[in-house]
């Protein structure tokens, strides 16, 4: 007989998500993907100055903040046809590769790693055989050392005798599933927190570039910060050398201890490449921080991060990367609380999107919404009818199948000191050793990205803005525009109408959507879905402690909005949406 198996909220996410099951024996047949809060940020920019949009759109969320600003003032420079020069676009990837890696170590450390990482086991770790197995897998982070080690056990064997377990409180420490070595666990909690002290440092780079952060600043047309080495109030030499000492950081850690450490991990628990699969198709349309305005096929924009091509693999076929259409991109709501004018079972491009809310759930709480035909806030993205993986997984994925050799030479070494196939990356592990994997190519391209826009500086080339479209006097009477950008959870676009020097209509594909939606009208199930319930033999030993289905979900690094603020035309609150 099945079990009904409710986690909500799920914890170490970015925002809220509730995710149902049906269990029998152990293992998981059925699952659900609900998304427990309405965004709506589409409607609040309508009748808005478009050089205004980003502001409101990075507010999506207040982690992922300038991946949204990016993606919508490529949308709009696309529409109006605006030109950056070529270091306002070296400035927004360097501002995506900062934001991008971050993400990863934060998703890594402080969200994913303690489904695998028993931090209570670390008490019983001995220091100096904790610094030995940091050597013996290959780390060679500055912070492994004795004196560490000892004060980091020494920390944790006072945070159980306090009987408070602060920021690791409702932990399933007592689960039979934890696998590694005290002196893992140990070497592993004291990078968690040296990696807060990582992640603190590596995103001023998004301060100096965009003034503030979270929510930096930025413009249609270029960017809001200006370069003049000889001015203390611009950009200048002194900064651009800080610049500097942080991306070597970010090489530094992202070498030394995060890809050791991911690669550690997955050897001891190796089954997870054959636990969590999802639908074995990709899309990316590029490298992590490829920035596209207008169709990534015909984009005037190239950079490293342009290496690879946009495609689309099938099947799992990593023998055929079959070309990107960014018109055959649709959104469902077959399964989500929204109405559409065509009918609810046919879905619509990005650029006729519609957001009309139609919520026809229980009142909350819900005890169960997986016998109802809607039961999410989230649309489910489709390419050409298909669900899609995007992500990290996506890119590598397809930067192997294109043979970059940056990716292709890690992912053949990674693979064969784990012993597994690239088709074995469609699974838990295999996403959350991509992310480790792209980091590693990422730093090095930000790296790059610096080097052209010193060298363009030591030319004298100081410009970051094109006015030559700012006034809407310059602009088309009505016109559209998309923006593609691919970031830390995989590909986002931005579809933005025009009309009158205000936006008639807006629409956001965000990662998440792709791969948290639901079912679709023919009842193909969403990713995150899938990867649970697919093979029907997706272990979950115990539903008061869920910790597998949590090691899958988390692979994914969902990222949900926080809450909803709702403004009257002065701007006064009105009323606040929150889910707890």
């Amino acid at each position: 007989m099945a079990e009904k198996v409710v986690i909500d909220p799920f914890t170490r996410i970015e925002g809220h998500l509730r995710i149902e099951m049906e269990t029998e024996g152990k293992q998981i047949k059925k699952a659900w993907s609900v998304s427990t809060q309405f965004r709506g940020i589409e409607t609040i920019v309508q009748n808005r100055d478009p050089r205004d949009v980003w502001a409101f759109v990075q507010r999506i969320c207040g982690v992922c903040t300038s991946v949204h600003a990016i993606a919508s003032i490529s949308a709009v420079e696309d529409a109006i046809g605006s030109n950056p020069p070529e270091n306002a676009r070296l400035i927004r990837s360097l501002v995506l590769g900062s934001q991008e890696i971050q993400d990863h170590v934060i998703h890594f450390y402080h969200l994913h790693a303690l489904d695998f990482v028993n931090v209570v086991n670390a008490a019983k770790a001995d220091p100096q055989k904790t610094l030995e197995f940091a050597h013996s897998i290959g780390s060679k982070w500055r912070g492994n050392n004795l004196k560490r080690f000892t004060e980091v056990r020494d920390t944790v064997k006072q945070i159980l005798e306090s009987g408070q377990l602060s920021i690791f409180t409702g932990g399933y420490w007592d689960h039979p599933d934890y696998r590694l070595p005290p002196e893992a666990d140990l070497m592993c909690v004291a990078h968690y927190l040296d990696a807060l002290e990582f992640q603190r440092s590596m995103i001023r780079i998004c301060t100096v570039f965009g003034g503030k952060n979270p929510h930096p600043n930025f413009l249609v047309g270029g960017m809001a910060c200006s370069i003049d080495p000889n001015s203390s109030e611009s950009i200048n030499q002194v900064q651009m050398d800080q610049i500097k000492t942080w991306i070597d950081e970010i090489i530094e850690f992202v070498n030394d201890c995060y890809y050791p450490d991911v690669l550690a991990i997955a050897g001891v628990y190796k089954d997870y490449f054959d636990i969590g699969a999802t639908h074995p198709n990709y899309l990316a349309v590029g490298l992590a921080g490829s920035i596209f305005s207008g169709d990534p096929n015909k984009s005037r924009i190239s950079s490293a991060h342009t290496a690879i091509k946009p495609g689309v693999i099938l099947g799992g076929d990593i023998t055929k990367v079959h070309p990107f259409d960014p018109h055959k991109i649709e959104e469902y709501i077959s399964s989500a609380w929204y109405e559409y004018s065509v009918g609810d079972d046919k879905p619509l491009t990005p650029d006729k999107g519609e957001t009309t809310v139609k919520y026809t759930g229980p009142q909350p709480p819900f005890e169960w919404l997986g016998d109802n035909d809607k039961y999410t806030w989230s649309k489910a993205p489709r390419y050409d009818g298909k669900p899609m993986q995007v992500g990290p997984i996506a890119r590598m994925i397809l930067a192997y199948a294109q043979g970059y050799e940056p990716v292709k030479q890690i992912l053949d070494q990674a693979m064969a000191t784990l012993g597994i196939t690239p088709a074995q990356l469609n699974s838990t592990m295999g996403r959350t050793f991509a992310r480790a994997a792209e980091a590693t190519v990422s730093a090095q391209l930000m790296l790059d990205d610096y080097n052209q826009l010193v060298d363009n500086i030591k030319g004298g080339q100081i410009d970051v803005f094109d006015a030559s479209k700012w006034e809407p006097s310059s602009w088309p009477a009505e016109c559209q525009g998309y923006g593609f950008v691919e970031v830390s959870r995989g590909n986002l676009s931005h579809w933005v109408s025009i009309k009158n020097s205000k936006v008639e209509r807006y629409q956001a594909v965000v990662p998440t959507t792709w791969l948290a939606g639901g079912r679709d009208a023919n009842g193909v199930t969403g990713p995150y879905e899938e990867s649970l319930m697919g093979t029907g033999t997706h272990p979950l030993l115990n539903p008061k402690e869920p910790l597998e289905p949590m090691r899958t979900i988390h692979s994914y690094d969902p990222c949900m909005s926080c809450g909803v603020h709702i403004l009257d035309p002065d701007g006064n609150l009105v009323g606040e949406a929150m889910t707890s």
